[in-house]
This record gives C-alpha cells, sequence and structure tokens, in this order.
C-alpha cells in the first residue's frame, strides 16, 4: 500500500482563540500533535488570536499554553511560520522567538510542484470598507504601534475591549460584500506576484473561487464552542495537489459568517 506524501505545507487561520471557547482551543491543540507535526511547514495566517495587546503579554498562562503547543511543532522539525492578522498585528519578535516562528509580511509567496501560491490574510483585499482600511492603516503604521505598545498593558486591553465594542455595532449594517474582498484587489495579488493560486482568511466564508485559470482558497474560521461547530485546514502537497481539510460538516462549513472580523 501507498503511504500519502507528507503534506508540506498547512495553512490555518481565524481560530480567535480565547480563554472563553475551551472546545476551540483544544481543537487547534489536537491539530498541532496530530496534524501540524506531520507537515514540513505551518502557515499561521492571522487571527490565531482573538486580539494580542503586546509581547509583554507573553506570561500569561494562557497565552503560555499556546506559545508551548505552537514551539513544540517547530521542536519537532517544522518551520513554522505567522502573517498578521486584524486583531494579532502587534504580534512581535518576543512572541516569534517564544513559539520559535517566523514572522512573514505579505503577501508571501511560496512554491510547490507547478505551483506559485500567495499568501495573504485577506483583511487588505475588503477594499469597499474604507473605514476599515482607514483603520488598519493606522493601526499598521509603526508610529502608532510604537506610541500604543509605549501605554501599560492593562490600559491597552482596555481601548481593544472597546475597539473589539464599536467594531461589532459599526458592522451590523455592513453587507458581507462591503467586508470580503475585492475582485480587483485578488486581481492586484496575483497580478503583482505572478500568482496562480492565493491562500486566505479573515471572511469566514470557506470556499474555492475561480479567477480565470487561477484559483483562491477561503480558509475557515474555528468555532467549537456554538453551533453550528465549524473548522479546518488546507493542505499543499509536494507535487502541488491542495486539500482543504473540514472539521465540520460541508454545509455547515459553507454557511455565512455568524460574526464580522474587521478591526
Amino acid at each position: 500500500m501507498t503511504l500519502p506524501a507528507r503534506p508540506f505545507a498547512l495553512f490555518i487561520s481565524d481560530l480567535h482563540l480565547q480563554v472563553s471557547h475551551p472546545h476551540t482551543v483544544d481543537a487547534f491543540l489536537h491539530f498541532l500533535t496530530a496534524h501540524a507535526v506531520h507537515a514540513e511547514q505551518l502557515y499561521l495566517l492571522g487571527d490565531i488570536f482573538e486580539y494580542w495587546a503586546g509581547d509583554d503579554d507573553l506570561a500569561d498562562p494562557f497565552h503560555q499554553t499556546i506559545i508551548t503547543a505552537i514551539r513544540a511543532v517547530s521542536d519537532a522539525g517544522v518551520a513554522v511560520f505567522w502573517i498578521a492578522g486584524n486583531r494579532d498585528f502587534l504580534v512581535g519578535p518576543g512572541f516569534a522567538d517564544a513559539a520559535h516562528l517566523s514572522i512573514l509580511q505579505e503577501p508571501h509567496v511560496i512554491e510547490a510542484g507547478w505551483r506559485r501560491i500567495a499568501l495573504v490574510h485577506g483583511d487588505a483585499q475588503c477594499t469597499l470598507d474604507t473605514k476599515y482600511m482607514a483603520f488598519r492603516a493606522q493601526v499598521r503604521d509603526a508610529a502608532w504601534q510604537a506610541q500604543f505598545l509605549g501605554m501599560p498593558l492593562a490600559q491597552r486591553k482596555g481601548i481593544i475591549a472597546g475597539l473589539r465594542e464599536g467594531s461589532r455595532e459599526a458592522h451590523t449594517g455592513k453587507s458581507y460584500e462591503t467586508m470580503d474582498v475585492t475582485p480587483e484587489a485578488v486581481a492586484d495579488v496575483f497580478a503583482s506576484f505572478d500568482a496562480d493560486v492565493i491562500i486566505h482568511g479573515h471572511t469566514h466564508r470557506p470556499a474555492v473561487h475561480a479567477h480565470g485559470d487561477k484559483l483562491r482558497y477561503v480558509l475557515p474560521d474555528w468555532e467549537l464552542d456554538d453551533d453550528p461547530a465549524r473548522g479546518g485546514w488546507i493542505a499543499l502537497y509536494p507535487d502541488g495537489t491542495i486539500t482543504p481539510v473540514g472539521l465540520a460538516r460541508p454545509a455547515e462549513a459553507a454557511s455565512p459568517p455568524t460574526r464580522s472580523n474587521n478591526a
């Protein structure tokens, strides 16, 4: 019997890990020990945490649990990579060192078989959401981040909690189309990086989209503490084969998002 090839890479995003969602956390920890350790590479494509207030919060027991689990994957010989999401863009070198991973700038391009694959979180391609794009430009600015990280940790967490609540209220009237990636932004990634595949998360709308002869794979969010339960990842094999793997029934995974995720 021919054994399946070892995955070249696994991709996940939008776990929104938090203490109040223990089943989602357990699913992630199981994914790391049962699946990620058998790949050559693991890509964490943003919003792994519900929020990240700064690397001076590394000692938090919950964060230590996640960091230790990721580091174990790296110590097993898997190259682990991180692309920032809109919730955890303040992850920095302290976290990277503790978890034994590399932080990438997006878009990041990898190759497997005949494929050239561009990796992004996905929020930068939601260009119809002009208010979010302005917010994103502000908080990704190095001077803004330095000023914010200079505040006491408790103050930062309070500000983040306020921003999350404001985000939920602001998105009540927004359409899915406004919060989704635009064809123009997707075409720009394909063209600028000579890619034939894009893999991203952020939208919580898992699917495979054809753009002419090119393909765009959208990762699911993870939610194992509410109904419908959902989650999953994408596996890339050395010959370029791409396989989405779901934790939930297909009908559930294809359902519209239950929460907005910009900001």
